[in-house]
């Protein structure tokens, strides 16, 4: 065989590109969707599993916190479920504490609110009827009101001419009577219990305050005027508390022998209040339920022995010195 017819040719051709592909993308999408799905049937297979009392546990856990901070719904730890929603202790509601004192806050302002307006309605009733009532008319100088912290306060002050009480005595004067009479009924406007507060000048009986003193005197005064306003139509169960509070708190400083200074003080209490004076009245009853018996057996004892002693008299109370 020649070289010829052995020899090789090779020949060479330039192959064009390839066109690429126009993304993968569509594989992406394509791969959540299959995740997706895989969750959404898992998801499906745990419902299906999971208790009826459990899944309510579960739905609350997501569902609770949200609607009790927006509308102070029922609270996830008042539920019986195991799921926590309280706080790290499950059976207490550490975690909506907050929310809840922030109700409480915004009930008890409001609460608040309602009773001052109340209050105000009351002291414009009763300067108006201060005003156009005849009896009360005459006697307006002598009629002092205005707002406190415990309340609408109403002060009827003496007059070095005109006495609301007999001299050292708790005896009602006829006009005393009528201005207490008539401001009887406008009190049972209002649920608010009232306070009475008896006060004397600073002059003291004879005796000084051994025996029958002003502290005496305050508190039967206080008690006197209790009975004129419940005879003039003020329900029994308003007055909350009586007080003789003697020539303690002068209305006038400087001068503690004024007329002035003898004046029966009508307190019309707020909520807040006696809320507190009911407070300290329970708390006081609650403590040590032993030890008050104990307190309540001694006093009895107490009041037999001098049931049984013989009676001293007291001093008469026309021993005041004016």
């Amino acid at each position: 065989m020649s070289a010829r017819n052995t020899h090789r040719v090779v020949v060479r051709r330039k192959r064009g590109h390839a066109q690429s592909h126009h993304g993968g993308s569509w594989k992406i999408a394509y791969a959540d969707f299959v995740t997706a799905m895989m969750a959404f049937f898992l998801v499906m297979w745990l419902i299906n599993i999971v208790p009826r009392e459990d899944l309510k546990g579960i739905a609350d856990f997501f569902r609770m916190p949200l609607s009790v901070a927006m509308n102070g719904g029922p609270q996830i730890s008042n539920s019986s479920s195991p799921i926590k929603g309280g706080g790290n202790d499950v059976v207490r509601d550490v975690g909506e504490v907050r929310r809840a004192e922030g109700i409480r806050l915004q009930a008890q302002t409001e609460a608040d609110r309602r009773d001052a307006q109340g209050l105000e309605r009351l002291k414009n009733r009763l300067e108006n009827l201060i005003e156009h009532n005849p009896v009360l008319k005459n006697f307006k100088p002598q009629l002092l009101i205005d707002m406190t912290t415990e309340g609408l306060r109403i002060q009827i002050v003496d007059n070095q001419n005109r006495p609301m009480f007999a001299t050292g005595r708790a005896e009602v004067q006829p006009y005393m009577r009528d201005i207490l009479r008539e401001l009887g009924p406008a009190l049972n406007e209002l649920p608010n219990r009232v306070s009475i507060a008896g006060h004397t000048d600073a002059v003291q009986y004879a005796q000084g305050e051994r025996a029958y003193s002003n502290w005496e005197l305050s508190a039967d005064r206080a008690n006197a005027s209790r009975q004129e306003l419940v005879a003039g139509g003020m329900s029994e169960g308003k007055v909350m508390r009586i007080m003789g509070l003697a020539s303690s708190m002068s209305l006038v400083k400087d001068d503690p022998y004024a007329a002035v200074n003898r004046r029966i003080s009508l307190v019309v209490l707020n909520r807040r209040t006696q809320e507190r004076i009911e407070r300290e009245n329970a708390a006081a009853s609650s403590v040590g339920v032993n030890g008050g018996r104990d307190v309540v057996d001694a006093v009895r004892a107490a009041g037999q022995d001098d049931a049984s002693a013989p009676q001293q008299p007291a001093p008469r109370p026309s021993e005041r010195t004016r």
